[in-house]
């Protein structure tokens, strides 16, 4: 695999198919992280896995390209597995679900420990019906994300400057969104509630990807 780096800007690195060793390092020395994934769809089996974003608070942040439409078996090690399977950092994700069973699906990584915005937005913004991370950074940050490259060709050879800043802001505002939120929560009583659910997210994601649907209901 490799893992040749390019800058876009100071902080933001590209990677080709795993993050380098620098990155990781920097990475595991951080209270936590942000998280996310781009795809060529919603459909994990179907459309495969095309970046990993990663943040963290000091503004670092890695952009892990894959360019081939292959899984890693099990035994692969790789720095983007030791990393999301490492007891510290805290993985922040905005709907976790989708990624954690992405990271699995593709990169056979079990990601531990995970924290989710959007389940924290449910539990604690009772008075919105609106969830998204765009949601989220209008009311706690005052900032209007622009979502003109969501739906776009994230499997290209030559990502373009606007998509790649497009996924490193998601991380990036994602660091923000995760302190904001924590305090609501504390104040409401309700982070100890959030903790446990996050920590549930990995087997809601193991049935998504093994075809079990409202298992919990009636």
């Amino acid at each position: 695999m490799g893992t040749e780096s390019i800058d876009i800007s100071t902080k933001i690195k590209v990677c080709n198919d795993d993050l380098d060793k620098d990155l990781l390092e920097h990475f595991l020395k951080q209270e936590f992280i942000a998280v996310d994934t781009e795809t060529r769809g919603l459909v994990i089996p179907r459309d495969r896995l095309c970046l990993v974003q990663i943040g963290a608070p000091d503004g670092t942040i890695a952009l892990v390209r894959y360019t081939k439409n292959a899984k890693l078996p099990i035994s692969t090690k790789t720095n983007l597995k030791t990393l999301m399977e490492a007891p510290k950092p805290l993985k922040v994700f905005h709907f976790a679900r989708f990624d954690v069973a992405v990271l699995k699906y593709y990169l056979s990584i079990d990601v531990h420990p995970i924290w989710c915005t959007k389940i924290a937005s449910k539990l604690v913004r009772t008075y919105a019906d609106r969830h998204s991370l765009r949601d989220l950074a209008m009311e706690l940050l005052g900032v209007e994300m622009d979502k003109s490259n969501q739906m776009s060709d994230w499997a290209r050879d030559d990502l373009s400057q606007s998509q790649l800043e497009y996924a490193a802001n998601d991380v990036k505002l994602l660091v923000p969104i995760y302190q904001k939120i924590k305090i609501l929560l504390e104040r409401e009583n309700l982070l100890p509630l959030a903790d446990k659910l996050s920590n549930f997210i990995s087997t809601i994601g193991e049935l998504d990807l093994k075809g079990w649907k409202g298992i919990f209901e009636h």
